[in-house]
């Protein structure tokens, strides 16, 4: 019987390490799923945005919608006077043009910049075009009788007039001859 005990006791030995083994392994399996599920179950999905499709795709999103949403977010505030041209050029009328914006553009255009988070990024990726439209528009302002019209703001083709270099009658004056090309922003002040 003492050889039975012995072989007994091995074979406890070798259960004993079997069962510790195996508990470590699932110890390791469940500590790596509640890793995995931590990771994913924290997070929650992105927002979707204007321009998505809803594919995950990984497609940029499409300008064009991401403006539409935002006009349309801003007619929502009541900013009627914006509106998305047949370019593809969202509008904001002037101050001093009769159709400026009316109270409230800058909360309504701060919600609506959150509502649709690509606004930013369609607005820089078009500034070059507004900017060599601006330069087009200031040259043949320059060339019909505004010589002293500033330069447009590079980074976004804003034309800033102080309030002493803005003169009515030769904007009125240019209008004939430039009216045909797109008018750039501008603001009247500093």
């Amino acid at each position: 019987m003492v050889e039975i005990g012995v072989i007994v006791e091995i074979s406890e030995e070798q259960d004993m390490r079997e069962r510790i083994g195996r508990t470590l392994m699932a110890a390791t399996a469940v500590a790596a799923a509640l890793v995995m599920s931590g990771c994913s179950a924290s997070q929650d999905a992105a927002p979707r945005v204007a321009g998505d499709d809803g594919s995950d795709s990984g497609v940029p999103q499409d300008d064009a919608a991401v403006k539409q949403s935002w006009v349309s977010c801003m007619h929502a505030r009541g900013q009627t006077q914006v509106v998305l041209d047949k370019e593809g050029n969202i509008a904001v009328p002037a101050a001093g043009t009769g159709s400026a914006p009316v109270g409230g553009y800058d909360e309504a255009a701060k919600v609506c910049d959150g509502k649709n988070p690509g606004i930013h990024q369609v607005q820089k990726k078009n500034n070059k075009k507004f900017v060599d439209m601006a330069r087009a528009f200031v040259a043949c302002g320059r060339k019909n009788g505004y010589p002293d019209m500033p330069d447009p703001d590079p980074e976004n083709g804003i034309l800033v007039f102080t309030g002493q270099s803005f003169d009515a009658a030769k904007w009125d004056a240019i209008q004939p001859a430039c009216g045909k090309l797109p008018m750039p922003g501008y603001r009247i002040g500093s």
